[in-house]
């Protein structure tokens, strides 16, 4: 009956072929070699029929097996039919979700954290979408936070998310577009705080003005710090020479934090650099004391804003694994090219920290208000 059914697939009747091949594993021949290539055709069956990972698991099973050198040799070619297969619905979805022009915008995919006891599962699920192996696939999947997996056209993107949130890995994309449209506003100075809060703070044209917005208004905070460079030379004097070096060192952190109003779709940003700690409503110290502006050092009226901060929005989410987000941003200098950062630091206008923190802030905010 074998060569009645190799016959029927040889002709494409694909009706006869399953019709022989039910009857033939019904019987359950003793014969072990014959049981093989009643498999090898029912994973032909399921080729032909669209489901490919049944067929691939059965042909690789065939092939791990390899006491048929022929069986083998068929099961190799099916598994090479089946990644041709995959590749042009591949090639062909993603052309099919690029054809509008809005689709061939610029986005990013994010890979979120998951338990580490579901790690092994979800690599394992993950490579098989994406075409790694298992380890590669493991080490795709962020500990902790969020992993910037892929920059492109944000329909691919879409495609892809689409894929991976179907396999139970939890990802979502976004488009620049998007991000870019976000309004910032940098906060100067708090000036008061009830029953409702004043600030006041500097559009993106560079005017001045005041903020009146209600505490309720503030549905998340979004918290990183970000690195200083400056530029030094290094002279070597145990060669005899005066030979210098020059490098980039970390002089300093500066703390950002950002206020993210979804009613009014924009985003407060203070920086503890730029904040105007002399002007305004004076905050407390821990102990409960008024500190003077040259009695203390930046950090700790940064800290005491913070501080300030949590005593008004207790309820609301902070945000705050920008450092493992930004080691998997930082070295994307196509992303960050068009990409304005909002970030206003002296001295610091190429550094790629600026735009990476804004892209954190921004997902965070359609991450959480899409809808809003």
């Amino acid at each position: 009956m074998i060569d009645q059914i190799a016959a029927a697939f040889d002709r494409q009747d694909y009706r006869v072929a399953a019709k022989l091949l039910k009857e033939f594993l019904h019987d359950s021949p003793q014969d072990p070699a014959q049981n093989l290539w009643g498999q090898f055709y029912r994973a032909r069956l399921y080729e032909v029929s669209g489901k490919l990972e049944s067929a691939r698991e059965i042909y690789r099973h065939l092939l791990r097996d390899g006491s048929n050198p022929k069986l083998a040799n068929q099961s190799r070619q099916g598994l090479q039919r089946l990644d041709e297969q995959e590749h042009a619905d591949r090639k062909q979805a993603i052309a099919q979700a690029t054809a509008q022009p809005e689709s061939t915008e610029p986005g990013v995919l994010i890979l979120e954290s998951m338990p580490s006891e579901t790690r092994t599962a979800a690599a394992q699920a993950l490579a098989r979408v994406l075409k790694l192996d298992p380890y590669t696939a493991r080490m795709q999947i962020p500990q902790r936070g969020w992993r910037l997996y892929r920059v492109g056209a944000i329909g691919e993107l879409q495609l892809y998310g689409q894929q991976i949130r179907a396999a139970k890995i939890p990802a979502f994309w976004a488009s620049l577009d998007a991000l870019q449209k976000l309004p910032v506003f940098q906060v100067h100075s708090i000036q008061a705080y009830q029953p409702g809060a004043i600030v006041l703070c500097e559009n993106e044209q560079g005017q001045l003005g005041s903020l009146n917005f209600d505490w309720s208004e503030v549905c998340q905070r979004v918290e990183g710090r970000l690195p200083i460079f400056e530029r030094v030379v290094d002279t070597d004097i145990r060669r005899g020479t005066t030979e210098r070096q020059r490098r980039e060192t970390t002089q300093d952190y500066a703390h950002l934090c950002d206020l993210h109003l979804p009613k009014r779709r924009c985003i407060l940003r203070i920086c503890d650099l730029n904040y105007q700690f002399q002007q305004g409503i004076a905050f407390s110290a821990p102990a409960g004391d008024s500190i003077a502006l040259d009695q203390a050092t930046n950090r700790i009226h940064w800290n005491n804003l913070l501080a300030f901060l949590n005593y008004q929005l207790p309820q609301q989410p902070v945000w705050s694994e920008f450092q493992a987000f930004s080691e998997t941003a930082i070295d994307q200098p196509l992303l960050f090219k068009r990409f304005k950062s909002h970030v206003r630091l002296f001295g610091q206008d190429t550094s790629p920290w600026n735009p990476t923190f804004h892209l954190y802030s921004g997902l965070a905010f359609l991450k959480s208000f899409a809808d809003a």
